[in-house]
């Protein structure tokens, strides 16, 4: 493709902040379904053995996200060529997450290869729009090239079974979520900087923040499909509805309330965008994956309110709070370069929490684990009131 075609399909870069596109809205409903379907893998998978296999699945969603997403903040989704690229993207992502249920046995290779199409398959046809010569395509030939590396370990895990299968696919992973933090390094190819990757910061902040609302509705709409099968709405139902919806509330707030506009302004005025673009990447990676967690335990305090824990709901229900403060606190100390206190004192309390919860029930852990997160977004307000109150002159 010659320069000014290669131009044409370019995001325009004006000093704005670049809009996300209805295209790309449209691309993120495959996610939500994707969501759902990771958070009914881990509740029906409920051991050591399906926490790993959900991890490793959705590592593969999230990374055939975040690789789609930094394509459309180069190049404009309304452009035909890029838009036909969204719309197959989402058939091949509609494919893989059908596929999730069964990932890890009979439809491993489907999950697999409809991956490898979207990773290899976009790469490829991009650098084919760019052609040899434009700025962005050495960068796009390492990550074909690591790509590729990774593809050879998803096709191998579709083609095994058991234990391998895992072994394989966590391999594949690695590949591509580390991989950036190296350059995409490759003999012969050279490495990357993260000052090439010459990103639209607040697109990409917005994009990010898009995809926590997504996964935010989906414990929403998990929490009303639990509702609507109970055979009766006694108290303690009601109570199990107002402790998950107070707790999704809770971290909608710690993120959307407090923080996610200094976060887009921190990534815009960074003088490399492309390094901080690529911390908030695995920092959401981790933060959604507390969301997932967390509509799981939702689940649990709506389905048995009143049942006895045992080991797996316990961690369950602790774990995806204490995994969305975790990730809450490294997106913090990317924003502000503090580690916030309040964090790590409601981890405390939740790990207090640990040897009371087989005194108790499903529907007081998750009043307590709901509790926590209220009192962190209380601290937290009232720094932001504070730090944003005028002070008296002279």
């Amino acid at each position: 493709m010659n320069s000014s075609n290669s131009r044409a399909i370019l995001r325009r870069r004006d000093g704005h902040h670049a809009r996300v596109t209805f295209e790309e809205l449209f691309f993120d409903l495959v996610y939500v379904f994707a969501v759902t379907q990771l958070s009914h893998e881990l509740l029906h998978h409920l051991t050591f053995a399906g926490a790993i296999e959900t991890l490793v699945l959705w590592f593969a969603v999230w990374l055939g996200w975040q690789y789609t997403c930094w394509v459309t903040n180069w190049f404009d989704p309304e452009s035909p060529a890029i838009r036909g690229l969204l719309f197959t993207i989402m058939l091949l992502g509609l494919l893989m997450t059908s596929a999730i249920p069964g990932a890890f046995e009979e439809r491993g290779l489907i999950f697999a290869a409809a991956y490898v199409a979207i990773q290899v398959g976009r790469t490829i046809y991009v650098l084919a729009l760019l052609g040899q010569d434009h700025p962005l395509a050495p960068n796009f030939r390492r990550m074909l090239g690591w790509l590729c590396i990774s593809a050879l370990f998803w096709i191998a895990g579709g083609l095994a079974h058991g234990e391998w299968r895992v072994a394989l696919w966590a391999i594949a992973v690695l590949c591509e979520y580390l991989s950036p933090m190296l350059g995409f390094a490759l003999p012969g190819l050279g490495r990357s900087t993260t000052r090439d990757w010459t990103i639209e910061g607040g697109h990409l902040a917005e994009r990010c923040q898009l995809f926590v609302i997504v996964a935010l509705g989906e414990t929403i709409l998990a929490t009303g499909a639990t509702m609507t099968d109970a055979a009766t709405w006694d108290p303690q139902i009601v109570a199990g509805l107002l402790a998950t919806f107070l707790g999704t509330l809770a971290m909608w707030w710690l993120y959307f309330g407090t923080s996610s506009k200094d976060a887009s302004d921190v990534i815009t005025r960074s003088d490399d965008p492309g390094r901080i673009g690529a911390y908030f990447h695995y920092v959401h990676a981790v933060l959604v994956a507390g969301v997932i967690v967390t509509a799981v335990g939702n689940d649990l305090v709506l389905a048995h309110p009143l049942g006895h824990l045992d080991i797996a709901q316990v961690i369950t229900l602790i774990a995806g709070p204490a995994i969305y403060l975790v990730a809450s606190a490294l997106y913090r100390r990317i924003v502000y370069a503090v580690l916030p206190a309040s964090h790590v004192a409601g981890l405390i309390a939740l790990a207090v929490l640990v040897p009371v919860a087989h005194a108790t029930n499903v529907l007081v852990m998750g009043w307590l684990t709901t509790i926590v997160l209220l009192a962190v977004c209380l601290y937290e307000t009232r720094q932001l009131r504070a730090s944003r109150r005028p002070t008296a002159a002279g």
